[in-house]
């Protein structure tokens, strides 16, 4: 991708899964690259598998203190921040029923309002300097109704109309997108459903398969480039044809 090469990079809940794979393509493309994370254990692992990274930093992006403290690390690692990958994100399987407020007020603690705390730290320091890329993940389930996620669904719908006003706001010299994918196969997935779960989703797909970590990885590489330097305001579905044909709906 053009333009990516010295970027600085932050990518949060970047230890594992999308995040992790994120890092990855990110230091493919020469990106200066700081991950942060609130599991320290999978920040000590992911630093020994991508010794290119810059830094990492253990941090909550539902606690405003953390966040903070966060971005003056990233000051220190990096000197700036060009590009926010906005990735935390959390989910719990259960019926609307059974939902307890704390499980409530966690995965909207997490989804959204870390995606807003974080974004706007980014932003504010972007302003000041020479512009820069936010990139939110969203989900298709913030576009389609899905059984047993309702916390999550409402989160998810939260950040992709966060992310259309930011753009709003923010451009020109900030460009602000959000990110939507179906069932991506990460560990917080294949803690979620059953192996057969999982092939029976896959078989409904036009591409016949789950999405993998790379397929979004690679997304946020273009659209953090310059080759998508027109793309603001937008949110970007990634489902190997999910919601083409309203796979979302059938049993």
């Amino acid at each position: 991708m053009r333009g990516l090469g010295n970027k600085r990079v932050l990518i949060t809940g970047g230890a594992g899964g999308i995040g992790a794979a994120t890092a990855a393509r990110f230091l493919e493309e020469s990106s200066r690259v700081v991950v942060l994370d609130r599991d320290p254990d999978a920040l000590a692992r992911l630093a020994s598998q991508l010794p290119g990274l810059s830094g990492t930093i253990c941090a909550d992006v539902s606690n405003r203190d953390d966040v903070a403290r966060a971005f003056a690390e990233m000051a220190d690692l990096a000197g700036g921040l060009d590009i926010l990958i906005n990735n935390a994100g959390i989910s719990i399987r259960h019926g609307f029923l059974d939902i307890a407020p704390e499980d409530w007020q966690a995965v909207i603690d997490v989804n959204l309002s870390g995606v807003f705390f974080v974004a706007q730290q980014a932003a504010r320091r972007m302003l000041e300097g020479s512009g820069g890329v936010i990139l939110n993940m969203g989900s298709t389930n913030g576009l389609m109704g899905y059984p047993y996620y309702a916390d999550y669904n409402a989160s998810k719908a939260g950040v992709i109309e966060l992310t259309r006003t930011m753009a709003l706001e923010l451009g020109p010299a900030v460009r602000v997108n959000a990110i939507c994918p179906g069932f991506i196969l990460t560990p917080m997935q294949a803690a979620e459903y059953t192996d057969q779960m999982q092939s029976a989703f896959a078989a409904k797909l036009p591409l016949n398969r789950l999405g993998r970590p790379e397929d979004v990885a690679a997304l946020f590489a273009f659209l953090a480039s310059d080759d998508a330097a027109f793309i603001t305001g937008q949110c970007f579905v990634i489902d190997g044809g999910e919601l083409a044909g309203g796979l979302a709906s059938q049993p």
